[in-house]
């Protein structure tokens, strides 16, 4: 594990903290948008080691988080149809919509089950091809690309019992939602590293250019997030409003171009709806008309009749999602809202704001003898 020990280097983490200490003028507010950095940030102990210098707030880096009620109700009822099997990934099935979760749409009967990608579930309706097997696709464009191709695998294999539900949602626009909102506090962006991976960050440097705030593509691991940080900082205190990529690992300007032809083949840019946004311009992908046998929405919609339902009030995921509130100012966090009785979707996703929050907070700062970078149930974790 060398190569993670470069990006998790104790005595490096302290140098870079100071050097961060010593370089701004003012609490820069800096927004991560991606929920592994949102818990690696926590993890840690970054934010509390940095909070007289930076203030880092958590946008909306979870898509499980953002996956509007509506179709989340929708999934539902349809799991609870005669002969339709309903297929997704495991955090989606704790996560409350109007009416419920997909877990009690299977305690009603329906058949729910989880898979580990979206060609498992072509593979399920290969093998059962007397049911309707409907993926619900959710997720950046990060899992796009497998979803694009499970669909392309299904169209060639001629099967008439596959259908995505598709809630797909695109990064950049919501960063361009959050600039437009007029209580917004964002200074500066760490950017998704593993979005920029796949489809590239070439439109970044007009977002910089239009809204006058730097955007640096950070990793996950400690370092490369103190990296970005510094970076973004250095930005900051310089006025200098342009995209620098500190992930040069993994992130590329035109992302991978494979994966970005595959999803332009499965899929066109929509309008999307984003829980706690409301309807985000060019926010989602929808399945292009010429793969239109296979959209679930097509195919069953006149069978599910659901109403538009909205967040529980006492829910303030919007807020959290925004970076209007951290999770702990939220007066249910942790008493009757926790993970095995969420009242909002951060709580129960594995990237979700609320769930690092509880989970992680408060941590011993990572300039500290016993940081937690030289933790060992998390070395252990993700080994």
């Amino acid at each position: 594990m060398k190569y993670l020990d470069e990006f998790r280097d104790p005595q490096l983490a302290a140098r870079l903290l100071s050097e961060i200490r010593s370089l701004v003028s003012k609490r820069w507010v800096l927004m991560d948008v991606c929920g592994g950095q949102t818990h690696s940030l926590l993890r840690h102990g970054i934010e509390d080691a940095l909070s007289d210098s930076i203030e880092l707030i958590h946008g909306p880096g979870c898509p499980v988080c953002v996956t509007p009620c509506r179709a989340i109700d929708f999934a539902c009822e349809l799991a609870c149809k005669e002969g339709i099997t309903l297929t997704t990934f495991g955090d989606m099935l704790r996560v409350p919509g109007g009416s419920g979760t997909l877990m009690d749409a299977r305690s009603r009967g329906g058949d729910v089950r989880m898979v580990y990608a979206p060609i498992d579930a072509v593979q399920l309706a290969q093998e059962h091809p007397e049911r309707q097997v409907v993926f619900f696709a959710v997720g950046f464009e990060t899992t796009a690309p497998a979803t694009a191709l499970a669909v392309l695998q299904a169209a060639r294999l001629g099967l008439q019992n596959f259908s995505l539900l598709v809630s797909h949602v695109r990064v950049l626009p919501a960063m361009e939602s959050l600039m437009q909102s007029t209580d917004t506090r964002i200074d500066g962006f760490l950017a998704a590293g593993h979005v920029c991976t796949v489809v590239g960050y070439e439109a970044y440097p007009e977002f910089a250019r239009k809204y006058r705030v730097p955007v640096v593509i950070a990793g996950f691991e400690p370092i490369d997030l103190l990296l970005a940080i510094r970076e973004c900082a250095g930005l900051l205190e310089s006025q200098d409003c342009r995209v620098v990529n500190c992930y040069g690992r993994g992130a590329r300007e035109r992302g991978n171009e494979k994966a970005v032809s595959v999803m332009e083949q499965v899929y066109e840019t929509a309008d999307s709806e984003w829980r706690g946004f409301g309807t985000v311009a060019s926010g989602g992908l929808r399945l292009r008309d010429s793969l239109a046998q296979f959209d679930a929405l097509i195919r069953f919609g006149s069978q599910v009749a659901t109403l538009p339902v909205g967040e529980p009030s006492q829910c303030r995921s919007a807020d959290v999602l925004a970076g209007r509130i951290k999770p702990p100012e939220c007066p249910h966090f942790g008493t009757n809202c926790r993970p095995e009785a969420p009242l909002g979707p951060p709580m129960v996703s594995s990237e979700g704001a609320c769930a690092a929050y509880l989970r992680y907070q408060p941590r011993i700062a990572v300039d500290q003898p016993s940081s937690t970078l030289d933790d060992s149930r998390w070395m252990t974790e993700h080994r």
